[in-house]
């Protein structure tokens, strides 16, 4: 279900969580390979083995949780490049997908390069709009970027560990697929790393 166009009012982002979508996922158990559900089935796991919250379909059902992300929509996003507001195709061009991200430039030399964010990407409609709709963005101020690759490499989620033999709450982290820690952590929304990034002019898309 695609969002309503940016120029109505009450416009809800595609990825955003409703009241109406209960989260439907069971205690986690410890296995010898990791983390699992008692009922698990093939659906909860990706193609690269995470396990995934469980939560229920029903965009529009209630109100909107601006702050909170609806797991399979967000990851939808991820793994098709959709706007994160409307759920069309992102925008893209020679220079690549335009992504908008919180603008942290002074974070390390050439940034965003190597940046792993958990942000779905923007179509050129949505761009100039979608800063006010982002509880993330409004904060710190977005930077518009063109990202000619991007690879969806890992998840952000809870993660869980043994104690004393038994399996508590560990941390809310990024893993990465190829991290051992992946197998004990509980997904909740895609990570893509990004490279050959542009920054752009946030009306118009183009280099600056």
């Amino acid at each position: 279900m695609n969002a309503q166009p940016l120029d109505r009012p009450g416009v809800v982002p595609y990825i955003t969580a409703w009241s109406g979508e209960q989260r439907l996922t069971p205690a986690v158990i410890a296995t010898a390979r990791g983390i699992a559900y008692p009922d698990e089935t093939p659906h909860d796991r990706d193609a690269d083995g995470a396990l995934w919250v469980r939560r229920a379909l029903h965009p529009g059902r209630g109100r909107p949780r601006y702050s909170r992300v609806h797991p399979q929509r967000q990851r939808r996003a991820m793994a098709r490049l959709l706007c994160q507001i409307c759920g069309s195709p992102a925008d893209r061009d020679g220079h690549g997908v335009l992504w908008l991200l919180e603008d942290d430039r002074t974070d390390w030399t050439g940034w965003p390069e190597g940046l792993v964010t958990v942000h779905p990407p923007v179509c050129l409609p949505c761009a100039s709009k979608a800063v006010g709709l982002c509880p993330h963005l409004r904060g710190t101020g977005a930077v518009a970027v063109r990202v000619r690759d991007s690879v969806l490499d890992g998840v952000h989620g809870q993660t869980y560990r043994l104690h004393n033999g038994r399996l508590v709450p560990d941390r809310q982290a990024v893993v990465l697929y190829e991290q051992p820690e992946i197998r004990w952590t509980l997904a909740a929304q895609a990570a893509r790393t990004l490279s050959g990034c542009t920054l752009v002019d946030l009306h118009t898309g183009r280099p600056l």
